[in-house]
């Protein structure tokens, strides 16, 4: 089977992760690829993760979310009582693996954290 049969089948079967690691893969030159096991790991991580991508991103479409907030651009201030470490820390979401509640207060857009 040749290379552009295996990548239509790919795409037939909407596997685009797989199909996207599979050329690279193939564009290496052959001392460089990998091998066999280490191949089949490759495209089944690409698969698994370009599904949680657009998981994720039907989710974030579905939400309707007005704004793309994102950590970088929290104003982290002692005006908020927000510091970037207690921000940092919220965001590993350690508190849900130790069973804890969060409990975010005030007015509308201040975002104080106790």
């Amino acid at each position: 089977m040749n290379k552009q049969a295996t990548l239509d089948q790919l795409q037939d079967m909407k596997l685009h992760g797989m199909m996207r690691a599979y050329q690279a893969i193939v564009s290496l030159p052959l001392h460089e690829q990998p091998s066999l096991d280490v191949a089949i790991a490759r495209l089944t991580e690409a698969e698994l993760l370009d599904r949680k991508g657009r998981k994720t991103e039907l989710y974030l479409k579905l939400s309707k979310l007005r704004y793309n907030a994102v950590l970088e651009q929290v104003h982290c201030s002692p005006a908020r009582n927000l510091s970037k470490d207690t921000l940092l820390t919220l965001a590993e979401c350690g508190f849900i693996d130790r069973a804890e509640n969060i409990l975010i207060t005030g007015a509308t857009g201040c975002g104080y954290v106790k």
